[in-house]
């Protein structure tokens, strides 16, 4: 037992190095809490020596240090450029021992004009462009210091601030810079430490001037007080800022987005042409990688329209020009670059700054000013005191001259008879009662001195000092005086240094940009093959043809397959898609593929939840039109003759897998559906060319989900082909039908009655075997043009008025020439041309 004792204690012994003898002594240790205080010691290096900016002088040290080295070598705003590997080597000698490259790039963003809102460094050779390009190497530059870097620097020699050992204890650094103006808020701050990061935006000098004056007299002010003077950031590149509450609200709370846009002008060309010029763009985007971003979307036509882009920039500002097509839409074009490249991007606030030099904070605007303000306070009674000393010690050797000027005489013989200087010094102290620096400064009195005139200037000296005392002393005793001292600061800095706000700044908020915004609005046409490939193109690529001309190849289709419907709409519309059972899904048109005239178009299953059981048998458009026109109701009727009435709003959220727009009989299908005001009447159109024509009120409104009511009685063979809306009852208007072998006429809707809902209908056309089954009718004014379309993809254009009038019961004319294999399949009407 004893044994195993001492050995515990011999073990407890060696865990502790002998005195004086603990170089290379290992020592166990846990390796968690080992790695846990290495971490959090690198960490507060990171945070404290690289990293984060000091809130007094809005410094990181390498700055600071950089600037103190430019003071040390003369390198003042009026002095002689100096070689930058000059001050580098002395940053690196005396003060900041870390790479060269790290203080040299540091110097160089002290001296770029798109970097910093009011430049620290004054450079002379290249550093660097705007565009990404690096600077020149150090040896090929050189730099001095501003006129406003000097502002920072202003009275330190006062023991305004206080000074550490530098790395090597050889010298004296700054902790801190007096820095007079508020440079963490006029140039702003971007670092990232461990764990955090700051990103603090430079602002306008006479606006902070005037916040911090406003701060000094008002301490509790709050941020929307300030953003009476401080309008947001102000940056080096120009550029927008928009929706001030928000940025309001970033700065209340240290940290959150602010939306930047570079200036961007639409002007319009000799030739009649668009351009679009970009003369300045968000503060730390790269013009060179904007103007990338820009040619990659042409390139790669994302952007449609688009003649020409090129960099037009040069020593006289930027400048970059889009030329765009004459049929192009530049708003659109914009609203796109906007969305898709850095010439608008967020600026993501984040005030982290170092208080009291060693601990990280998130601070609001009303804070940095408050830090800074007591900072400069400390400044000023800390000069205040150093300049008290020194008026006193010049008060001191003043009043021992003026006594023994008065007795030159005196003093003259005491010198002559004394035996040396230190005798001298000593008859003069007791003969005078004078203290050694008084007796000192006699012995060092030149004898122009004794002139009646300079013994004036002396007393008149002492007299002015005397008064400069009490000034100070009045100073060090009221905290008012020191705020004056403060305020009369900042107005001059203001005055030598202030100009005018770069950024606008827009109270309003941007919208989020929507696709909508970067989609041109046009009219496009809408094709959907039976097999389900689907396409939009411009109806221009239709020329009009004569009635009974063979029409033009619409679309190429692929084995077997052929074209089913047909719509028109605008780029911005919403497609609804039914199917024939009673399902509805929804689309953007803009979404689906555009193409050319025969191209095959893109599988509908790519852009709609549908099965193969669904088969589409309506294309409705939906847009800003309908509301025009009052839209109300969706009117739905099926093959087997029911109809049914749906408010419109019912339809408003359609799900991807989509909803249920009818509940259908077993053996019946959807079979058409129209938009409607709820106050028209409508009429049925049947395969055996039965029509029926009642008033909508007849039609209560019924769910989704519901089945609705009879519209027309049919006869055993016979279903509903078409469905159509007659919303002002102008007897004047049309009836337009065609038969599957291109027959068609059209028949004043006068000639069809007024009948009840729910009845067998009249004959609206003569059915033959030449003419074939009826497959589609519309309602016309008469001045319409009309695109039909074959199932084997042929397509005609024609106008309403050039087709026959005729009676209800005749077969029609030949509208279109069809092989024997081709039928009609799409009847399409476009706008009034009347």
């Amino acid at each position: 037992m004893a044994k195993k004792e001492e050995k515990n204690k011999n073990k407890k012994q060696s865990d502790k190095a002998p005195i004086g003898q603990d170089i290379g002594y290992v020592k166990p240790r846990e390796i968690s809490k080992e790695m846990e205080e290495s971490y959090i010691d690198y960490a507060m290096s990171v945070i404290v020596s690289r990293a984060l900016p000091d809130v007094r002088d809005g410094l990181k040290p390498v700055h600071r240090r950089i600037l103190y080295a430019m003071l040390e070598e003369g390198l003042y705003h009026n002095a002689k450029f100096r070689k930058s590997a000059n001050v580098v080597g002395s940053v690196l000698g005396r003060y900041h021992p870390h790479s060269d490259q790290a203080v040299y790039d540091s110097l160089v963003r002290m001296a770029q004009d798109f970097s910093l809102r009011y430049l620290l460094v004054k450079g002379q050779g290249n550093f660097g462009s705007v565009d990404g390009d690096p600077s020149a190497s150090m040896r090929y530059t050189e730099a001095k210091m501003t006129a406003l870097a000097g502002q920072m620097l202003v009275d330190i020699r006062k023991e305004t601030v206080d000074f550490m050992d530098n790395y090597d204890g050889s010298r004296k650094e700054p902790v801190v810079l007096p820095a007079l103006p508020p440079q963490l808020l006029l140039n702003g701050s971007i670092g990232i430490a461990v764990g955090m990061a700051t990103n603090i935006p430079p602002h306008n000098l006479s606006e902070v001037c005037d916040a911090a004056i406003h701060m000094l007299d008002h301490p509790h002010a709050k941020t929307e007080d300030l953003f009476k003077f401080i309008k947001g950031p102000d940056f080096p590149t120009a550029g927008i800022i928009y929706d001030q509450k928000g940025i309001i609200c970033a700065y209340a709370q240290g940290r959150g987005p602010i939306l930047v846009r570079g200036k961007a002008d639409i002007e319009e060309t000799k030739q009649g042409n668009w351009r679009i010029v970009i003369t300045e763009i968000p503060y730390q985007v790269q013009k060179s990688s904007l103007v990338t971003q820009i040619a990659k979307l042409i390139n790669e036509k994302k952007i449609k329209g688009v003649r020409d882009a090129r960099d037009e920039s040069d020593r006289d500002g930027m400048r970059i020009v889009i030329e765009l097509k004459k049929e192009s839409f530049p708003q659109k074009i914009l609203n796109y670059l906007y969305k898709s490249t850095d010439l608008q991007r967020k600026f993501h606030l984040n005030m982290i700054a170092l208080v009291d030099g060693i601990q990280p904070k998130t601070l609001s605007l009303p804070e940095v000013l408050s830090y800074y303000l007591e900072h400069r306070k400390n400044v000023i009674a800390r000069r205040t005191k150093y300049e008290l000393k020194k008026a006193k010690e010049r008060e001191h050797i003043l009043e021992g001259l003026a006594k023994c000027l008065s007795k030159i005489d005196q003093v003259i013989q005491t010198i002559k008879n004394a035996d040396d200087r230190e005798d001298a010094k000593q008859k003069l102290k007791k003969k005078f009662k004078l203290t050694d620096i008084q007796a000192e400064a006699i012995l060092e009195t030149k004898l122009a001195a004794l002139a009646k005139l300079e013994r004036k200037k002396i007393e008149n000296e002492l007299q002015q000092i005397r008064l400069q005392i009490k000034e100070l002393q009045g100073i060090l005793k009221s905290k008012q005086k020191i705020q004056t001292v403060l305020r009369k600061e900042l107005k001059k800095l203001k005055e030598d240094f202030g100009d005018e706000r770069r950024t606008k700044v827009y109270v309003r908020k941007v919208d989020e940009i929507l696709v909508e915004d970067l989609v041109a609005e046009e009219e496009t046409l809408i094709t959907l093959t039976n097999n389900g490939y689907i396409k939009r193109m411009s109806p221009t690529v239709y020329k009009t043809q004569h009635r009974g001309g063979k029409g033009i190849i619409g679309m190429k289709t692929r084995d077997e397959d052929f074209v089913e419907h047909f719509s028109v709409a605008s780029t911005l519309d919403n497609i609804l898609f039914f199917t024939d059972s009673g399902k509805v899904f929804s689309v953007p048109a803009y979404e689906l593929p555009q193409g050319n005239r025969t191209a095959n178009g893109k599988a509908l299953v790519n852009f709609l939840e549908i099965t193969p059981n669904d088969k589409i048998l309506a294309i409705l458009p939906m847009g800003k039109q309908d509301k025009d026109k009052k839209i109300e109701h969706l009117v739905m009727a099926t093959r087997g003759g029911i109809i049914k009435k749906t408010k419109l709003k019912d339809f408003d959220n359609i799900r991807k897998s989509g909803l249920i727009a009818i509940r259908l009989k077993k053996e019946d299908s959807l079979c058409s559906v129209k938009k409607t005001s709820g106050k028209g009447e409508i009429m049925l159109i049947t395969r055996k060319a039965q029509s029926i024509r009642f008033k909508e009120k007849d039609i209560r409104p019924m769910q989704r989900n519901a089945a609705g009511n009879k519209g027309i009685r049919l006869k055993k063979d016979d279903e509903v082909i078409g469905m159509e809306i007659i919303e002002k009852a102008d007897e004047k208007d049309y009836l337009l039908i065609i038969s599957e072998n291109g027959y068609g006429k059209k028949t004043k809707v006068g000639n069809y009655r007024k009948q009840s809902r729910g009845g067998t209908g009249i004959k609206t056309a003569k059915i033959t075997k030449r003419t074939g089954d009826l497959v589609r009718a519309k309602i016309l004014k008469g001045q319409e043009d009309l695109i039909i379309m074959s199932k084997k993809g042929q397509v005609i254009r024609t106008t309403a008025k050039s087709i026959s009038s005729l009676g209800r019961a005749t077969q029609g004319v030949r509208i279109m020439n069809l092989s024997k294999e081709d039928k009609v399949i799409s009847l399409i009407k476009l706008e009034d041309n009347g």
